[in-house]
């Protein structure tokens, strides 16, 4: 019949464009994952520093002022590479698709995601998954561009001036209109937050739990993050122990799904799993990103059970936190120990269950693991 073999080419087809998609995706992790190690792994350390030989701040967090030149420095370098890592997430899943041109506009897309928008005085930013998105704009759009039928005279100077200006501007202008409603939404959420906090406290913790992994480290992220510290100050511990006990819980629950089914991981994501395993027990969220952004429809859900269970377990522990941070590396300054370090354990072994069943049921037994973060030859070469 004619009907069900159309609809068997067409969805032959969508598998392959979601395979594409997926490669792209891959080609941008795979150069991302030395800039969340680096950041993660220079930021922790000058945090167990300053936990561990420095008095602690005002609000109970870490405090660098008298911290040593060489700590703060440390510091400084970690958050600078953090601070890079979406624009060479979006650079590099543009360059996936559609080559060297393909550079310029996703590494100005990926920055202006990662710049700040100020609305009734919060800041929020487009964070990774935005700069995910903008990547994948940058791609497709280069190579429109490049199909464009041009003069011989032309041609030399396409993939080195022409391309990269008319793709910039519109790729970065997009970025911008969009950068301002994501921060309005953002403080929104802050808003719904405050609302929630006069009924169930548990609905709260799951809610808090959802949002901490949902974009690990990113503009919804940093509204829950930003909501329980704001709670420290009024006294109220428990809000920021359930956000404590979520944040460590993606990097965590990853690093011990490795470890549980390595056969189901590729041995680059076994490493990043050990890395993500460090930066989870400095409480350092963005560990997770590496597995997130080449497999988002298995690991985002994952990771979100995880702390959303690992949050709920903390509120009924009743776990207070009295610093702004997450993680095993804050248990010094943490109420009702025993139940924080229950809190992060179910959610470690939530997030791990859940990720390596979706890929049991999911995956295909040939070609190796899937998702693996290995960059692809670069598409539709035009140099």
């Amino acid at each position: 019949m004619i009907v069900p073999n159309i609809t068997w080419h067409k969805m032959q087809a969508m598998k392959e464009a979601l395979r594409r998609h997926k490669q792209y995706l891959l080609t941008g992790v795979s150069h991302v994952i030395p800039f969340i190690a680096c950041g993660g792994i220079l930021i922790a350390a000058a945090i167990a520093y300053a936990f561990r030989f420095l008095p602690p701040g005002p609000n109970g967090g870490p405090d660098f002022t008298n911290a040593p030149v060489f700590v703060k420095e440390m510091l400084t370098i970690g958050e600078a590479a953090f601070k890079l890592f979406p624009a060479v997430l979006a650079g590099f899943i543009a360059y996936g698709m559609a080559n060297r041109p393909g550079l310029v506009p996703g590494f100005v897309g990926g920055y202006i995601a990662s710049m700040p928008q100020t609305v009734h005085g919060k800041t929020a930013s487009a964070g990774f998954l935005g700069a995910m998105f903008i990547g994948l704009v940058a791609g497709h759009l280069v190579n429109a561009l490049k199909k464009l039928h041009v003069p011989p005279i032309l041609r030399p100077v396409m993939p080195i001036i022409v391309i990269p200006i008319f793709s910039a501007l519109p790729v970065g202008l997009l970025m911008l209109a969009l950068d301002l409603p994501i921060a309005s939404v953002m403080v929104q959420l802050g808003i719904a937050l405050e609302d929630l906090q006069s009924g169930s406290q548990m609905v709260l913790a799951m809610v808090l739990g959802a949002m901490i992994a949902f974009d690990m480290g990113g503009p919804v992220n940093k509204v829950a993050f930003f909501f329980g510290a704001a709670m420290i100050e009024q006294h109220n511990y428990a809000i920021m122990g359930a956000c404590a006990a979520a944040i460590c819980t993606p990097p965590l629950g990853m690093g011990l799904a490795t470890l549980l089914s390595r056969k189901r991981w590729s041995a680059e994501q076994r490493e990043s799993g050990l890395a993500a395993m460090g930066m989870g027990l400095i409480g350092i969220t963005e560990g997770a990103i590496p597995f997130a952004a080449g497999d988002p429809l298995r690991v985002i859900p994952s990771i979100m059970l995880g702390s959303i269970v690992a949050a709920m377990v903390a509120m009924l522990g009743r776990v207070g936190d009295h610093a702004p941070h997450g993680g095993p590396i804050v248990l010094p300054v943490v109420d009702n120990r025993a139940m924080y370090v229950l809190a992060i354990l179910c959610g470690m072994g939530v997030t791990a269950l859940s990720i390596n069943t979706l890929k049991k049921f999911t995956e295909k037994p040939e070609g190796g693991a899937l998702g693996t973060a290995r960059p692809t030859s670069p598409a539709n070469s035009n140099r």
